[in-house]
């Protein structure tokens, strides 16, 4: 399963883009603690209009405007997460949208994203990235319609999506409720596996269809099943993205460990060593606020950056396992059993 070249569209090139980058993915976003430390004077900017802002850290901006709509507004982009242009252009994209399914919305349109080292990488490797990307956008439905560009020595990808959404029926990370179970869509793991890509140039197909994979069909269950808090699992992995969703809603969220799926082939990379210093970060922030009963290892992986991961639901939908539950507040905003 090893390789040493990028494959885009079954040709071959012998740039490996993952080595093009210091991170790979969400796990080079900056820091959660670092995050909320550089926004902490940006919250609290009132306007009539402004349903979701940046108070709680939602996957995106909602402002309401005429006959009962809101807009939801994100961007998100990163450095290469496997070697193959065009699927590091699907994940991106999906990644992207993920941010308006997080919020019960539907995408209407996006903007491409993209920094390019246009000295070193071929202009055709830009194009597969592009083309994966506008793929996915129109597997989504949402036209791409333009973005921006710059010379940039990282090579970088990603979009700004605008959606819609019904104001009053939002996806939020301050609704979580007492009594509620915990739900989670996709496995865990991508992390680990992608450090074990960039290091060895081993290529995980489950790995990149999940990553690949839309959200939208589980935003639509969402709502249908009543559900009023979500967010989804990328960069600060699932205890950092739970913990956001905890203090915001003011409750303790019980995960049982031995419920939540992983990749195959996570616990193994793991085993080797293959950890993004993203995952021990997020670790790291997460521990004084975190009562566990599990080891290290296990506390790594929950920890683990996650691209283009699922969603985390209060509630239920069909096919999504039940990792735990949201209880009165017991001090710590997470307990792991």
């Amino acid at each position: 399963m090893g390789t040493t070249t990028t494959q885009a569209s079954g040709r071959a090139s012998e740039q490996r883009l993952t080595q093009f980058a210091h991170g790979g993915g969400c796990a080079c976003k900056i820091p959660p603690g670092e995050l909320e430390e550089m926004v902490r004077g940006l919250v609290g900017a009132g306007h009539p209009d402004l349903v979701v802002g940046l108070d709680d850290g939602d996957d995106a901006a909602a402002v309401r405007i005429e006959n009962g709509l809101a807009v939801l507004a994100t961007a998100d982009f990163f450095t290469p997460v496997v070697d193959d242009a065009y699927d590091w252009g699907r994940i991106a994209a999906a990644n992207a949208l993920s941010d308006i399914y997080a919020m019960g919305g539907r995408p209407v349109v996006a903007v491409n994203l993209l920094g390019w080292p246009r000295d070193v990488l071929p202009r055709e490797l830009a194009q597969e990235v592009l083309r994966g990307g506008f793929d996915v956008a129109r597997e989504a439905g949402c036209p791409v319609a333009g973005g921006h560009s710059v010379d940039d020595p990282e090579p970088k990808y990603g979009m700004a999506v605008t959606g819609l959404g019904d104001p009053d029926r939002l996806l939020r990370n301050d609704a979580a409720t007492a009594g509620t179970p915990i739900s989670l869509t996709k496995p865990l793991g991508v992390g680990v596996l992608n450090n074990r890509h960039k290091a060895t140039g081993e290529v995980f197909e489950h790995a990149v269809a999940s990553m690949a994979r839309l959200n939208a069909e589980a935003s639509v269950a969402a709502l249908e099943a009543g559900i009023r808090a979500a967010t989804d699992v990328t960069g600060f992995g699932l205890l950092g993205h739970l913990y956001k969703m905890a203090r915001a809603s003011g409750v303790t969220a019980v995960i049982d460990a031995a419920a939540v799926p992983y990749l195959e082939g996570a616990r193994e990379s793991l085993a080797e060593g293959f950890v993004p210093g993203g995952s021990k970060r997020n670790l790291d922030w997460v521990r004084p606020h975190l009562q566990a009963e599990v080891g290290e290892d296990e506390l790594i992986l929950l920890a683990d950056a996650q691209t283009s991961g699922g969603l985390l639901l209060a509630g239920e939908i069909a096919g999504a396992p039940v990792v735990g539950e949201f209880v009165p507040s017991q001090g710590p905003a997470i307990v792991v059993r």
